[in-house]
């Protein structure tokens, strides 16, 4: 399966061995609580996905490598200390592996969350030595006398053995006591994560163009050359800095991430090519409707690599758009709380008490998202919403300094104000998105009428999350008809399959 499927599995299975009865016991046998192998090539997003998971579940997550760990540190001879946990105090060994078991007890004391994911990586990496304490791992779920608490999860992961030289096959003993999980490369689950994180579009459409070099793992008598998720989106994200310090991304750049010299010879050129169509095909005028005929005539006398490269570039544009847009939405939704859940206190405010009042709403939320932030419950884009909370919270209160304001009911009419005008700039937003998109497919339908590009287009704004969650609230004809088209010519190509393997 893919890495998306994997994710969903993953999901699953932390969901089935967490359920709980009416009396709050776990209904899943602990005993019958396989843990996962997750098996797959390297750079993946095998460690990625568990982050994701962590997240979206409300889990804890403790990742750890243990291919350092050796016999000795199995029975703890390097260091013992005492800790408390729970109230109680326990003995455990420092660089040992009931060190894996205190750090899921601190995640739990830093967080607060009692249930989560132990995450192995490197399993089979392990020394033979260690073989008889992995097992007991994997079957027990216990590093010798030390268990792992309830609601945890243990997922182990692995690299083939054609990918690394210490990797040594598990027996059948051991692999009878896992939920074995083999995940293969796959660039349209992969993209759809890409368009999430914001992964450059010149990467994005290099590899909708070349989709077999996304993965790629070569012997030579040089060594592996390689091509992976991982240095794909690092090296995009060295793009975006390199592109602000106005830098230049070269080959020499380039293989340093993807270390398949072939590879990163023909990306650094698409790159450099990728540049120019940017300044040649002037997006950023194409989306506010003006729209030049030599530039339509050009694009459709285009090269199929520029054609892509152009639907990229208008693809990136709307996406950046998108994104936000939603990112305000979300922004207004929670002052909207914020203010709800504040204006009874706030209405009978005494005299000069509504700035007080509104001081410590912003203080409180900020208090709240700084101890998210330290137990690790933030995402980058959870930090950068509350920051954009924050801002606007910690404007209000500046604003209400200014005009110096006495009453609650004055205050909450000048917040109510405040809030609507910026709810007035969101709509006015939105409206732009919107004729933006118009404007793209204005272009699209000019330079490539009946083409394949208009296909790709499609596909793309399906795949991005930033889109189809606008589209969600925008009504776009052209859209939903093309949409539709290309549902109905899949599921054609997929009855004529059928019929032709039929016979």
């Amino acid at each position: 399966m893919n890495i998306k499927e994997a994710k969903e599995e993953i999901k699953h299975t932390l969901l089935a061995y967490n359920r709980k009865d009416a009396a709050g016991r776990y209904t899943f046998p602990r005993l019958r609580q396989r843990p996962i192998l997750l098996m797959g090539p390297p750079g993946i997003g095998k460690t990625a996905i568990m982050e994701q998971v962590a997240e979206e579940c409300g889990a804890g997550l403790v990742a750890y490598t243990i291919t350092h760990h050796t016999r000795q540190s199995a029975v703890g001879l390097p260091r013992i200390v005492t800790r408390c946990y729970n109230g109680k105090e326990i003995s455990i060994t420092e660089y040992t592996l009931s060190e894996i078991i205190a750090s899921v007890y601190d995640c739990m004391e830093r967080t607060g969350k009692k249930e989560g994911i132990l995450f192995i990586d490197e399993i089979n990496c392990v020394s033979e030595t260690l073989a008889p304490a992995m097992l007991q791992f994997l079957q027990c779920k216990t590093f010798g006398s030390h268990k792992i608490p309830e609601g945890w999860l243990i997922v182990a992961a692995g690299n083939p053995p054609e990918y690394n030289k210490s990797v040594r096959e598990f027996d059948v003993v051991t692999m009878d006591r896992v939920k074995k999980i083999q995940v293969e490369p796959d660039f349209d689950a992969w993209r759809e994560y890409a368009y999430a994180k914001g992964v450059h579009p010149a990467v994005i459409s290099y590899l909708n163009t070349r989709p077999a070099n996304f993965y790629k793992m070569e012997s030579t008598v040089d060594g592996k050359n390689f091509a992976t998720p991982r240095g794909w989106e690092d090296l995009s994200r060295l793009i975006r800095v390199y592109e602000k310090l106005e830098k230049t991304v070269d080959k020499d750049v380039v293989v340093q991430y993807i270390q398949h010299p072939q590879i990163a010879r023909d990306f650094a050129s698409y790159l450099e090519l990728f540049y120019k169509y940017r300044t040649d095909y002037q997006i950023d005028e194409v989306l506010s409707g003006h729209i030049d005929d030599i530039l339509v005539k050009k694009a459709a006398h285009a090269s199929f690599d520029e054609k892509l490269s152009v639907t990229g570039l208008l693809l990136s544009r709307l996406n950046k758009v998108f994104g936000n847009v939603q990112e305000e939405e979300e922004k207004l939704a929670s002052i909207f709380d914020i203010l709800k859940e504040a204006k009874e206190p706030l209405m009978g405010a005494q005299k000069e008490q509504p700035l007080v009042y509104l001081e410590d709403v912003k203080n409180r939320f900020q208090s709240d998202s700084l101890a998210k932030k330290k137990a690790g419950l933030l995402s980058r884009e959870d930090l950068h919403h509350d920051q954009q909370v924050l801002d606007t919270l910690e404007k209000y209160v500046m604003d209400l300094k200014k005009e110096n304001v006495q009453d609650g009911q004055s205050a909450f009419s000048l917040l109510r104000g405040w809030f609507n005008a910026e709810k007035e700039e969101y709509d006015n937003g939105f409206d732009k998105a919107a004729k933006q998109l118009e404007y793209a497919f204005d272009f699209m339908e000019s330079a490539f009428a009946g083409g394949q590009e208009l296909v790709v287009f499609i596909t793309e704004l399906n795949t991005s999350s930033p889109a189809v969650a606008f589209l969600q609230e925008y009504s776009c004809e052209r859209y939903y008809r093309y949409n539709k088209e290309l549902l109905f010519r899949e599921n054609t190509r997929d009855i004529l399959e059928r019929i032709r393997q039929l016979g």
